[in-house]
């Protein structure tokens, strides 16, 4: 009778382990996945912003630097490994759009276009859904990290390799912060 009560025991400490085990790699292809959705939104806005400068560059064929600006940060983003570098790269491309509509502010023509005006459109859609995958990101992250901190799934962790805990994507510099003033 001891012999069958110790083996229920190991039985269900197995099946725990093994339950906590598969909860921790569904949480880890979470993060992974709200990442690359992250990733996903951000080739689309900076699809998106070559083609507003494009159509900058229509009317201000000296404008050329930006474009370059929005290439070099589009080239930091992709080859970025972790979320802090990510969010680095998307602040360089914030910047860059900053002075992409500062250009357009010169240019009355440009403003009424009515291609420019649907591509601000779709980008202004576009921040919003960056934005809300950048929260979902954050939470899954949050509960992942959790999750390993925690105990028991902090010891099954430990064992399996669960050890990077992940970056929150954030802002880096306070200036970003700030929405940006822009009016048409």
């Amino acid at each position: 009778m001891p012999f069958l009560i110790v083996w229920w025991v190991v039985v269900l400490v197995l099946l725990f382990v093994v339950w906590l085990y598969n909860k921790l790699v569904a949480m880890k292809n979470t993060v992974d996945g709200a990442l690359a959705d992250i990733d996903v939104q951000m080739k689309m806005r900076f699809d998106l912003v070559e083609n507003l400068v494009n159509t900058v560059k229509w009317y201000a064929t000296h404008e050329k630097e930006t474009l370059e600006r929005v290439i070099a940060a589009r080239n930091t983003y992709m080859s970025a490994t972790s979320p802090t570098e990510k969010a680095d790269a998307n602040n360089q491309l914030t910047t860059t759009l900053k002075s992409l509509f500062a250009i357009s502010e010169s240019y009355p023509d440009l403003k009424a276009n009515a291609g420019f005006l649907d591509l601000q459109s779709k980008l202004t859609e576009l921040e919003d859904k960056i934005a809300s995958a950048r929260r979902y990101f954050n939470a899954t992250i949050k509960e992942y990290n959790t999750s390993l901190q925690s105990f028991p799934s902090n010891i099954i962790a430990g064992l399996f390799g669960f050890k990077n805990q992940q970056d929150y994507f954030a802002v880096s510099s306070e200036e970003e912060k700030v929405a940006p003033k822009v009016q048409f």
